[in-house]
C-alpha cells in the first residue's frame, strides 16, 4: 500500500510542472539569479530604417548620356528629352522648348533657358529679348529662316525655371549631354553662345563682359560668346559691343 508521502510528493511534482518546471533539481545548486560577467548579445539581422532595403540611387547625368547616345536624328533627340523625368523642370513647365530655325544651318546659337513666351509657345527666343536678337541677326542678313544665310537657335534647358531663376547646376549637368548630342546631329560650323550660362555650360567660364567677342572652341567647332539679347535690353550701352560681335560673326561664316 502505497504511503501518503508519495502523493504528497507526485501533486508537489505536478505542480511544479505546472508553473514551468523544466528540469529536475541536479546535484550541484544553480543561481538562477546569478548575472555572469559577459552577456553575449543576440545576433540580429540589421534592418534600415523604415524596414526596407533601399534601392541604389539612379544618376541623372549618366541616363542622360544613354539617353542622348540613343538619338541618331534631332526628332529622336527631341523624343528623348520629352521622355527624360529626371528633371524638376519638367513638371513645372508647359512645353518642351527644343529648337527654332533651319536645322543645318551654318550658323547655331545656344542660349539660356525659355522664359515666360518661349514656355507658352514652345520656341526658343520668341519674347521681347528674341525679338531683339531678330532684329540684331537681320542687321547681317541672317535669321532664322533667312534663304541665304538661316540659322538654328536652341537653349541650354528646354524647359522653363519656376520665376525665370538662374538654372541651378544639377540641372544644367544633367542636361548638358542632351545638348552636346544636340550640337552634334545639328552639325553647324559655327557656335554662338549667348549670354552668361551658355558660356558656363560649354565653357566652364563666366563673365560675358570678359568673355564676350573672343572666338574660342566648343565640341571641336570655332564659338563665339556674346550678350544675351535681354542683357542688352537692361543696358543698352553695351550694343556698340554687340554690334562688333555681330560683324565678327558674319566674317567667320563669310571666309568659311
Amino acid at each position: 500500500m502505497e504511503s501518503a508521502s508519495f502523493y504528497h510528493d507526485h501533486a508537489l511534482l505536478e505542480w511544479q510542472i505546472e508553473l514551468g518546471a523544466t528540469e529536475a533539481i541536479s546535484d550541484v545548486p544553480v543561481n538562477r539569479y546569478d548575472v555572469p560577467a559577459v552577456v553575449e548579445k543576440p545576433k540580429v539581422a540589421e534592418v534600415p530604417a523604415g524596414g526596407f532595403v533601399p534601392m541604389a540611387k539612379e544618376d541623372p547625368v549618366a541616363l542622360a548620356e544613354q539617353a542622348a547616345k540613343t538619338a541618331s536624328t534631332l526628332e529622336e533627340l527631341r523624343a528623348a528629352m520629352a521622355a527624360f523625368d529626371h528633371c524638376d523642370l519638367k513638371k513645372g513647365a508647359r512645353n518642351l522648348v527644343f529648337s527654332d530655325g533651319t536645322p543645318g544651318a551654318r550658323v547655331m546659337l545656344v542660349g539660356e533657358a525659355p522664359g515666360r513666351d518661349e514656355d507658352r509657345e514652345g520656341r526658343p527666343f520668341v519674347g521681347k529679348a528674341g525679338q531683339l536678337l531678330d532684329k540684331m541677326l537681320a542687321a547681317i542678313q541672317m535669321g532664322r529662316n533667312h534663304a541665304e544665310a538661316p540659322v538654328y537657335i536652341t537653349n541650354v534647358l528646354p524647359w522653363r525655371p519656376p520665376q525665370n531663376r538662374d538654372p541651378k547646376p544639377h540641372e544644367i549637368a544633367m542636361m548638358k549631354p542632351f545638348l552636346l548630342r544636340h550640337i552634334e546631329l545639328a552639325a553647324p560650323q559655327v557656335l554662338v553662345l549667348v549670354g552668361n550660362w551658355s558660356c558656363q555650360t560649354l565653357l566652364g567660364k563666366r563673365g560675358i563682359t570678359r568673355l564676350r567677342g573672343q572666338w574660342t572652341q566648343v565640341a571641336g567647332l570655332p564659338a563665339l560668346p556674346m550678350f544675351h539679347p535681354a542683357y542688352l535690353l537692361r543696358s543698352p550701352e553695351f550694343k556698340r559691343e554687340a554690334w562688333a560681335d555681330l560683324l565678327s560673326l558674319k566674317k567667320k561664316v563669310q571666309d568659311g
